[in-house]
């Protein structure tokens, strides 16, 4: 028995080491959870025999086992239950405590081992014990008590649970039949607001809610939480992220923008208020009607003072109502309105310039008031799945028919059916329109129908043999019927008042080829018009004349860094002959060129020249036409060549300065030769130069404004028509600016 003793106190201290080593290694147990969740359950129970039958042997005496022990190695372990690898998923599951060391020390005389109670279940240990079974006694195997399957963990928790936890500190009920609230509990959520100004939403939700969810289907105002971007309390001057806007308020979205549909879901509503003040001091030729009454006593020459004050002040409320799903797709309808207010008044040194009546003085003050756009469009198909789209727009529209507005631009009433086609790399317009008569000093739409009618259709092509470059193909016809009409301020502007000032009538097609875009790292624009037709009785040839005329222009530039060099030609075909029967000085429609710089003042004024400008405002073409937007064409003209060369700075994002300097040149004087009387009219025009800055100070085109000032210098041939008694043409100057600013 002493051997038995020393071996017993050898095992008890051998488990004991063990334990403090094994105790050291795994982590301690956590505190159990102040709340839980989900019950804590235990396996099935297992049979000992069925998992472990070798740990149940048969009753042996206590001299028998004395025998044995010297060769006994540590005893090998009894475990009743499931593995150690069944576990694991339990185990990441809950907290546990380190799990019970298999040990030699008998277990109480009760049998099975239980889990302390407020630790999650552990899977029970059963060691079998030689010495508690008595001499010549079967035991029977030891069973676990009965508990129910592990029910499953509830996946929603966790880091994908932000949406579902309630922010509100007591959740609504779903209300019952009767209106009162029945208790069955609903997800409540403290909603952020939507950025900007959201209106109220028109959107009723069609399926209800639980605990777990609540039905949003307003898409478009689902709020973001405020976000304190850099950490300096949201201050105006910074441009932070969800903020709350106003009604007033055009930076951030707003409904009335078209921001957030004001309708259900697909129906949005734009408001646009623009106002525009323009101040403009120019100097130009201007007549002294010395056979009538001048202005100043014994005035002798014929150009008299040429100093002239403008003041123009346009306000311009759009309204725009579309179907569809804001930039995603086409709309599926459309209507607008665009109400214009403009005031002007302009101030000149001499009489007969504001009224062909001296009496009325050299001071104008007029207002007009009418309604631009008013159309309605609708969506007739869908071409392909890339929303390549087939619509129709009706009534007073505007539309530019080629990319710098050499032929057409203008907003007037006609039907136009457009579309696109090959994931929109290909677009298309047919379009009709029926003139209205334009107001005089407005240039505004009048409800006066003119009898003309004029038909477009163009095709572009995105990528044409190069990417980023748009190619455009188009057929103008012109019918300009006869018609004979006194602007409001009395002058003739139909027919031209020169030569015989017949009415007559000008048909007239353009075949046209255009592209713009960029080859490479340059800027290229590009433009040749053919036109062909028939004038019935021009007033300067006082004939029928054949029109055949040309117009080509180029200009490249090229960025570097913050500046953009450009290069410029144009050239307009002069008619060389005025009394052979084919006219081939070129001519647009209805134009609004954007070309030869933004500020040049050849481009922006009327040069008058005995009742017809020698060029009309917004146009860079030498036509001899009495009006750009109410005379005829007039294809009798002496054209003209243009070279120019430019540099655009940008020296912040919000301050751009554009400088400019054109060469200017008659391209045929015969025609200028018969209107003047006279010969030997030199080609050279002169030297346009221009500057200009541009402020946006908001960094957005809500706030413009622009300031600029140009100077023609001119050449031999302005100075041969334009001459004094002592032949001294001073240079003229203009000097504007002009304040924009739009909701």
């Amino acid at each position: 028995m002493g051997r038995v003793s020393r071996f017993w106190r050898w095992v008890t201290a051998g488990v004991l080491c063990t334990a403090v080593a094994v105790a050291a290694e795994l982590p301690l147990a956590p505190a159990p959870r102040a709340v839980v969740t989900e019950p804590e359950v235990a396996p099935p129970p297992v049979e000992v025999a069925e998992r472990a039958p070798e740990v149940a042997p048969a009753p042996r005496a206590a001299d028998d086992m004395a025998r044995e022990v010297a060769e006994v190695a540590p005893a090998p372990r009894a475990v009743a239950g499931p593995p150690e690898p069944a576990l694991a998923p339990a185990a990441a599951a809950f907290p546990v405590a380190p799990p019970a060391l298999p040990s030699l020390v008998p277990p109480p005389a009760s049998g099975p081992v239980a889990a302390p109670a407020p630790q999650p279940p552990i899977l029970p240990v059963v060691a079998a014990d030689p010495m508690a079974a008595p001499a010549g006694a079967a035991q029977p195997p030891a069973k676990l008590p009965d508990v129910a399957p592990a029910a499953p963990r509830d996946t929603t928790q966790g880091p994908l649970d932000r949406l579902l936890e309630p922010m509100t500190p007591r959740p609504a009920v779903l209300p019952g039949p009767d209106g009162v609230p029945d208790g069955t509990p609903v997800a409540a959520y403290t909603y952020p607001p939507a950025a900007g100004f959201a209106g109220p939403s028109g959107v009723t939700p069609r399926s209800g809610a639980n605990a777990e969810f609540e039905t949003v289907e307003d898409r478009w105002r689902i709020g973001f939480p405020e976000w304190d971007r850099y950490g300096k309390g949201a201050p105006r001057v910074f441009d932070y992220p969800y903020r709350i806007g106003r009604v007033y308020d055009p930076f951030n979205q707003n409904v009335l923008k078209g921001d957030y549909p004001i309708y259900g879901q697909h129906t949005f509503f734009t408001f646009t208020g623009l106002t525009s003040t323009l101040f403009e001091g120019r100097s130009l030729p201007t007549a002294t009607t010395p056979f009538e009454s001048t202005a100043r006593p014994n005035t002798l020459d014929f150009f008299g003072r040429p100093g002239q004050f403008v003041y123009s002040q346009l306000v311009s409320l759009s309204f725009d109502l579309k179907h569809g799903d804001a930039s995603f797709k086409p709309d599926d309808w459309r209507v607008k309105l665009n109400p214009v207010l403009n005031i002007n008044s302009l101030s000149v040194q001499e009489l007969a310039v504001i009224n062909p009546d001296v009496r009325k003085g050299t001071i104008r003050n007029r207002s007009f008031l009418a309604l631009q756009e008013a159309f309605v469009e609708y969506k007739l198909a869908d071409l392909s799945p890339q929303y390549d789209f087939l619509s129709i727009r009706a009534g007073n529209q505007q539309f530019n028919s080629d990319f710098r507005g050499f032929i057409f631009s203008d907003i007037n009433k006609g039907v136009r059916l457009f579309g696109n086609y090959d994931g929109n790399r290909t677009q298309f317009n047919l379009a009709y329109f029926r003139q209205w008569e334009k107001d005089t000093n407005s240039q505004l739409n009048t409800f006066r129908d003119r009898d003309q009618n004029i038909f477009i259709a163009n095709v572009f092509r995105q990528d044409f043999l190069f990417p980023g470059f748009t190619a455009e193909a188009s057929v103008h016809f012109n019918n300009d019927n006869p018609d004979f009409l006194f602007d409001r301020n009395g002058f003739l502007a139909r027919p031209d008042p020169v030569g015989v000032f017949q009415p007559h009538k000008v048909n007239a097609f353009y075949l046209g080829l255009a592209g713009e875009g960029h080859i490479g790292r340059y800027n290229v624009s590009s433009v040749f018009y053919w036109a062909l037709g028939r004038d019935t009785r021009n007033p300067i040839a006082g004939t029928q004349q054949a029109i055949s005329a040309q117009l080509a222009t180029l200009e490249l530039s090229y960025d570097r860094d913050w500046a953009r060099f450009r290069l410029s030609g144009m050239y307009q075909s002069g008619d060389g002959n005025p009394n052979n029967g084919v006219a081939t000085g070129f001519d647009g429609i209805i134009d609004q060129t954007n070309f030869g710089g933004e500020f040049s003042f050849f481009r922006r004024n009327r040069i008058p020249l005995f009742g017809v400008g020698l060029v009309n405002d917004q146009s860079n073409y030498v036509n001899l036409r009495s009006s750009r937007i109410q005379g005829q064409s007039n294809f009798v003209n002496p054209g003209l060549w243009l070279a120019g060369a430019g540099v655009d700075f940008d020296i912040t994002p919000r301050f751009r300065i554009v400088n400019n300097a054109n060469a200017l040149l008659f391209d045929k004087t015969a025609v200028l030769e018969t209107f003047t009387f006279q010969g030997d009219i030199d080609r050279f025009l002169g030297t346009d130069l221009s500057s200009g800055i541009e402020w946006r100070p908001r960094l957005n085109n809500n706030a413009i404004i622009l300031v600029g000032a140009s100077a023609l210098i001119p050449g031999s041939g302005f100075r041969a028509i334009y001459n004094k008694r002592d032949e001294r043409v001073d240079p003229l100057l203009s000097l504007f600016t002009e304040v924009i600013f739009q909701f």
